[in-house]
C-alpha cells in the first residue's frame, strides 16, 4: 500500500539520477510507484488521481501518478520537462526520465543536468531491445559508470528465475563491450509494487537490494568543494595599481596566501587578496560555486582560458585529446574542417584529426569507416586544437572535462573528453613548467615594463618561403620600433647557431629549437618585442612557431607569414603578405595589428595616460 505524504528529513545530500529505457517498458510506471511508496506525492493526489479513473471508467495506473507528479513540480518552475525531486533518508533525488533517446541526448549534453547513477529498465517479458543497448551505448559514452538494470514486468513471466537470469546474462554481456559493469541487476513488478521499495516474497531466489535501496547504495561524486581546485579565468579586470583575476570557481577551494599554478602557460603566484562584490572586509576564503577575483603577489602575464590550480593538481595540458562528441548541427561534422572549442572560459580553433567510431542514436548503426558525422549522431573521435589548453578527463572533473564545438556562429554539438593524448609538445611543456615552478624574479614585473617601454612583450615571428623579403622587412620593422621609443630586437637564429649552438648538428632540430625558444622567453622577460624568423631551422615552421609558443606562453606570439605567390594556399597566420611588397604598408599594416591585439600603446610621445592591461 502507498504511504501517506509525510514531512520530509532533512536534506544533506543531492544526487541526478537518470531514468532510461524502451518507451513501453514501464518507466513512468516505476517511478509513479516510486514516489507513491515512499510518500513523496503531495497529500491527496494518489485518491484525486484513483477518483478521476473510477470517472473516467479506467484501470488506475500508476504512471498516472508519475505524470501528474511532473505537472505539479513544473508549476511555477523553470526546469526540463522531465526532471522530478523526490526525498528519502536525507538524500534528494533528482530523477531525469529520458522519454526518448534524441531528448535524453538533447539534455544530457546541453549540461542541464549531471547524471552521476542510471536506472536502465527492461521488460522481462520483451527482453533485450535495441533502444536497451541504444541506451546503454549513450550512457558509456556520456561515461556514467554506476548503473542499476532493473528487469520490470516479472510479474508478466510469473517472477521465473530463469527468465531473470537470461536477460541478466545477455544484457551484462553487452554491457561488457561498453566497459559498463552494472552496479544491481534487479528484478522487479512495478505495477504489482514488487521490489521496488520493499522486497520480493513472490522472489525467493532474489536476495539483492530493492530499487529504492539501489539507489541509496550509488555513491555520491566527491563534493564539488572537497575536489582538487579548479579555478578558469573569466577575465582580467584592472583598478588602479591593481589586476583582479575573475571567474568561477567549479571545484575546489581557494585561501588567501595559497599558491597557485595558472595552465597551460605554468605562471605561479601566491593569492594576495580574494575579491568579492559589496563584501567588507574581503572574503580569506572561496569554495566552488562562487565567482570571486584575486589578486597575485608578484604580476604574471595571465589571460582569460587559463586554469587556476594547487601545484599538486595541475591539469592536463595538450593540442590533441579523444573525445565522444554528439553532433546536433545541421552541416555533419567533417575531418579536417575548422571548428571553435569552447572550454570553460577558453576558445580555440580546432579539427578533427580521426574518427574511430561513429553511432546513430536513431538505430545504434554502427559507422567505423565513415568521414562525416551527421546530425544525431555520437562519435568517438581524435580531436587537435590550434593551441595548446588545458583540461580534464571527464571522468575526474565534469567541467574541465565537458566542451562545446561551433561550426561558423552555431553551437553543433557538444562532447566530453575521454582519453589524453600525447603530442610532440610535450616534452617542451614539461620543461616549461619545471623551469616556470622555480623561476626567480626580481622587484620589476611585466605590467611595469609595459607602463614604461608603451607595449607588452610579445614576439613577431616571420614565416613563409620568401627568405629575401622576410629579412628585409624584420628589419624594417625593428628600425620603426625603435624610432618610435620602442624595446625591440631582432633576434636572427644564425647568431645562435654561430654561438651558444655551435656544439650542435644539422641534423639536432630539437635541441635547436629548444635552445631558441629558452633565449626567447629570457628576451620576453625583460619586455622586449623580439623580432625573428623561421629562416634558419630545418624542421617545418609550423613545429618552429609551435615550440616558441610553449615554451613563452602567454607571451603572444604574433606570425607573419610571407610568400612570392598569392594563388598558394593561405596558411594559418595572423597576417599573410604575398607578391610584390610595399614595405612601407607592411610596417604600417603590422603596427595596426599589434595595437588591435593590445600589445602597443600609442607612440611614447603621444600616451600621457597610458593605461596598459596585460
Amino acid at each position: 500500500m502507498a504511504q501517506q505524504a509525510q514531512h520530509p528529513s532533512p536534506v544533506h545530500e543531492q544526487m541526478n539520477i537518470v531514468i532510461v529505457g524502451h518507451v513501453d517498458h514501464g518507466k513512468s510506471t516505476l517511478l509513479g510507484r516510486l514516489y507513491a511508496d515512499t510518500g513523496s506525492l503531495p497529500e491527496g493526489k494518489l485518491e484525486k488521481i484513483q477518483a478521476i479513473c473510477r470517472q473516467q471508467g479506467k484501470e488506475f495506473e500508476y504512471a498516472f501518478l508519475f505524470d501528474a507528479f511532473l505537472e505539479e513540480q513544473q508549476q511555477g518552475i523553470t526546469i526540463d520537462t522531465a526532471r522530478t525531486f523526490f526525498t528519502w533518508e536525507g538524500r534528494q533525488y533528482i530523477i531525469i526520465d529520458a522519454p526518448g533517446h534524441k531528448e535524453f541526448l538533447k539534455n544530457m549534453v546541453s549540461g542541464a543536468a549531471r547524471a552521476e547513477a542510471a536506472l536502465l529498465v527492461i521488460d522481462a517479458f520483451e527482453g533485450v531491445k535495441d533502444q536497451s543497448k541504444r541506451h546503454g551505448l549513450l550512457l558509456s559514452m556520456l561515461g556514467v559508470k554506476q548503473v542499476a538494470v532493473v528487469v520490470n514486468k516479472m510479474d508478466l513471466v510469473r517472477y521465473r528465475e530463469d527468465v531473470f537470469r537470461g536477460i541478466e546474462k545477455e544484457y551484462g554481456e553487452f554491457l561488457a563491450q561498453l566497459n559498463i559493469t552494472p552496479t544491481y541487476v534487479i528484478p522487479a513488478s512495478a505495477k504489482e509494487g514488487v521490489n521496488i521499495t520493499r522486497a520480493a516474497s513472490q522472489m525467493p531466489w532474489y536476495q539483492g537490494p530493492t530499487v529504492l535501496d539501489s539507489l541509496a547504495r550509488f555513491q555520491r561524486q566527491t563534493a564539488r568543494e572537497d575536489q582538487p581546485l579548479r579555478f578558469p579565468i573569466q577575465d582580467v579586470y584592472k583598478f588602479d595599481a591593481r589586476r583582479i583575476l575573475v571567474g568561477r570557481l567549479t571545484a575546489g577551494k581557494l585561501t588567501v596566501g595559497d599558491r597557485l599554478v595558472f595552465s597551460p602557460s605554468n605562471k605561479s603566484a601566491h593569492i594576495q587578496t580574494i575579491e568579492a562584490f559589496n563584501v567588507d572586509p574581503p572574503p580569506m576564503h572561496a569554495v566552488a560555486g562562487q565567482s570571486v577575483g584575486i589578486t597575485l603577489d608578484e604580476q604574471i602575464f595571465v589571460e582569460r582560458g587559463q586554469i587556476a590550480t594547487h601545484p599538486e593538481s595541475v591539469p592536463l595540458v595538450s593540442t590533441s585529446f579523444r573525445a565522444h562528441v554528439f553532433w546536433l548541427g545541421q552541416r555533419p561534422l567533417e575531418m579536417k574542417r575548422p571548428y571553435l572549442l569552447r572550454l570553460t572560459t577558453r576558445e580555440t580553433p580546432c579539427e578533427v584529426i580521426e574518427i574511430h567510431r561513429i553511432v546513430d542514436a536513431n538505430n545504434l548503426d554502427d559507422h567505423t569507416t565513415r568521414a562525416l558525422v551527421h546530425r544525431n549522431e555520437v562519435a568517438d573521435v581524435t580531436l587537435k586544437t590550434k593551441w595548446p589548453i588545458a583540461f580534464d578527463l571527464y571522468a575526474d572533473f565534469e567541467a574541465t572535462g565537458r566542451f562545446v564545438l561551433v561550426d561558423q556562429y552555431d553551437v553543433s554539438g557538444g562532447g566530453i573528453i575521454t582519453a589524453f593524448v600525447h603530442d610532440e609538445q610535450e616534452e617542451l611543456r614539461h620543461e616549461a613548467r619545471m623551469r616556470e615552478s622555480t623561476w626567480i624574479t626580481g622587484n620589476v614585473g611585466p605590467e611595469e615594463r609595459a607602463q614604461h617601454y608603451g607595449h607588452r612583450a610579445a614576439v613577431v615571428l616571420f614565416t613563409g618561403p620568401d627568405a629575401a623579403a622576410k629579412a628585409f622587412l624584420a628589419k624594417k620593422l625593428e628600425s620603426v620600433l625603435v624610432a618610435e621609443g620602442r624595446h625591440a630586437y631582432l633576434l636572427d637564429p644564425l647568431n645562435l647557431r654561430r654561438g651558444l649552438d655551435s656544439d650542435l648538428g644539422d641534423t639536432d632540430t630539437h635541441e635547436t629549437v629548444r635552445r631558441f625558444g629558452e633565449v626567447v622567453r629570457l628576451l620576453a622577460d625583460t619586455g622586449l618585442l623580439i623580432i625573428t624568423s623561421t629562416n634558419a631551422f630545418s624542421s617545418t615552421a609550423d613545429h618552429v612557431v609551435q615550440a616558441i609558443h610553449t615554451l613563452v606562453d602567454p607571451v603572444p606570439v604574433i606570425t607573419i607569414y610571407m610568400t612570392k605567390s598569392s594563388e598558394r594556399l593561405q596558411p594559418d597566420a595572423d597576417l599573410v603578405f604575398a607578391g610584390p611588397e610595399d614595405f612601407d604598408e607592411r610596417v604600417h599594416e603590422i603596427l595596426a595589428f599589434l595595437k588591435r591585439k593590445g600589445i602597443l600603446a600609442d607612440p611614447l610621445g603621444l600616451r600621457p595616460s597610458f593605461q596598459f592591461s596585460i
